[in-house]
């Protein structure tokens, strides 16, 4: 717990205990090769590990991730993963990648192209009811520690047909907490459909990206989504959802 003053309307103040949510540097290594550095609650690291893998195309489930080893250093986490399979041939590619960012001007073209490559279509699924996605809300507010003693933590979530939470993961990135649902999901071996996944965040085209490449048919989130989600979650066959409320949420793309 830390300290802080709080001010209010009037002038007044008066000192007030707040506990901040964990954010550090973790740093993701597969195969010795160090892929990315991102800033994350440590904690379920090797659901972090795993999700990741599994949404950057690295692995195709968990059982392609065979170690994960994780270490505390003086400035973050490190996270060292084996992946076996089509990870070798990934990292080489993020390899090549990197020394291209550093030589030459084609990368822009090259990442526009990566942003708009379709992605694998979703199977024809039964819609999810409301009133599931009112239920798992409900529930969620009960699942979440750190929001609960922060304020400022996302959740992710992952619920069955009929709205009853089974996984919820928590992180200050919002694209961290969707990672590590996905990890805890894929090693558990449980699959995200049917049901559907519930993100305490803006949808971005990343999260529907997210989503669809773990194989989810359903996506809800508390706020609205971007233009380009909208569009990628249409064309892939992902139902989505958007400003989930206790008593009302949007269907923006079935």
């Amino acid at each position: 717990m830390a300290e802080a003053v709080e001010v209010k309307a009037d002038g007044s103040r008066r000192i007030v205990a707040r506990e901040w949510v964990p954010e550090v540097p973790v740093a993701l290594e597969f195969n010795g090769v160090a892929y990315a550095v991102m800033m994350a609650t440590p904690a379920d690291l090797e659901d972090f590990a795993t999700g990741f893998a599994i949404c950057e195309g690295l692995a195709d489930s968990a059982a392609q991730v065979v170690d994960v080893a994780m270490a505390e250093v003086e400035n973050g986490w490190i996270v060292r993963t084996m992946v076996e399979g089509l990870g070798a041939e990934k990292l080489g590619e993020r390899v090549r990648t990197r020394v291209a960012e550093s030589s030459c001007g084609l990368c822009g073209i090259e990442n526009l192209e990566a942003v708009a490559r379709a992605l694998p279509p979703i199977a024809a699924h039964e819609p999810i009811a409301s009133a599931a996605i009112f239920r798992a809300l409900a529930a969620l507010r009960g699942r979440q520690p750190i929001g609960r003693a922060t304020g400022a933590a996302h959740a992710a979530a992952h619920a069955d047909a009929d709205g009853t939470l089974i996984c919820v993961r928590e992180d200050v990135g919002r694209h961290n907490a969707l990672d590590k649902l996905i990890g805890a999901q894929a090693r558990a071996g449980t699959a995200l459909s049917p049901g559907f996944l519930l993100s305490t965040a803006r949808c971005s085209y990343e999260i529907v990206e997210k989503a669809v490449k773990a194989g989810a048919t359903s996506l809800v989130t508390v706020s609205l989504p971007t233009s380009m989600a909208v569009e990628r979650a249409s064309a892939a066959g992902l139902s989505l959802w958007v400003l989930a409320r206790d008593d009302s949420v949007l269907l923006v793309a079935d």
